[in-house]
């Protein structure tokens, strides 16, 4: 039996994105007998939209995307994540890093497009105890190498160290993504954790957290292409025809968005088999057009 996870943000309502990412999980969830969780993470206050993980549960039940069990929410599971940092700490994995984000740009090299900046490790050798400039934030010393086959996207093989030297908890307090979403995903244990391409780098950065941590089981991972516009650029959250909601609002049935999630996906029947798409989906035009209300 597979347990699969679909972790949205609570900052909007369900986008097809999403809800692509949410059929594929719920697919290969009940083919087994298994369970999908839903996990609402919510970790950074200022971008959480009041109402919004209610509203994302109420679309995937409109999509018949049953989850199960107890919604897990983590600004519920700090303690957890607390105990993930000062385990890494004991281990002597973690430093303090005061550096702005001007201080990083200055020495970061710049980069390519599509690409992220990378921390230059500026803080790495410097004296823990130091005068710090401001709340400083902690990063985890990476190193090595991690390989894992992608269900979606083939043979992986990062070197852990060239993504930099992430950071784990914000100097404001806040807990990183990469930990975060380290920890949940092996203390609920979860078979497979399906998500959208952009996050492919995060992979590597959360299984170097599970070994570190020493977790038992790790993840499979597929990491789906996204879904696009009609110009080929990343669906936003405000873009026409984006929303499950303003489908359903715009007369879309939820046969006909699910028509077209599972045709994305290579599947011409419900209980179908997953053909892991390999090039962006854009959205139909025509719910574009119906959607127009969106915007206004």
């Amino acid at each position: 039996m597979t347990t699969t996870r679909f972790a949205p943000s609570p900052t909007g309502d369900l986008h097809l994105g999403g809800a692509l990412v949410a059929v594929a999980s719920h697919t290969l969830a009940r083919a087994s007998g298994g369970a999908l969780r839903l996990r609402i993470e919510d970790l950074d206050p200022p971008r959480i939209v009041a109402g919004s993980a209610d509203r994302i549960a109420r679309d995937l039940d409109w999509l018949g995307v049953g989850v199960d069990g107890a919604i897990v929410r983590q600004s519920e599971r700090r303690a957890h994540y607390e105990a993930a940092v000062a385990a890494l700490e004991r281990a002597g994995r973690v430093y303090p890093c005061d550096c702005s984000r001007a201080d990083i740009a200055r020495v970061a090299s710049a980069p390519h497009e599509g690409e992220e900046t990378v921390y230059p490790g500026i803080c790495r050798d410097l004296n823990p105890s130091r005068q710090m400039k401001r709340a400083p934030a902690l990063r985890l010393r990476t190193q090595g190498f991690i390989t894992f086959d992608d269900l979606a996207c083939g043979s992986q093989r990062h070197a852990v160290d060239a993504l930099g030297d992430f950071v784990l908890k914000r100097g404001d307090g806040a807990f990183a993504y990469q930990l975060a979403a380290a920890v949940d995903d092996a203390e609920m244990n979860i078979d497979v954790v399906v998500r959208g391409r952009d996050l492919l780098s995060s992979t590597p950065r959360q299984l170097h957290l599970m070994h570190l941590l020493r977790y038992n089981k790790t993840p499979h991972y597929a990491h789906v292409p996204l879904v696009v516009d009609a110009l080929g650029q990343r669906l936003s959250k405000r873009a026409r025809g984006a929303s499950v909601r303003a489908l359903r609002e715009a007369g879309v049935s939820a046969d006909e968005v699910m028509a077209w999630l599972r045709g994305v996906l290579g599947m011409t029947q419900p209980e179908d088999a997953i053909a892991w798409p390999t090039s962006e989906a854009p959205v139909p035009a025509a719910w574009a057009r119906l959607a127009r209300s969106e915007l206004t």
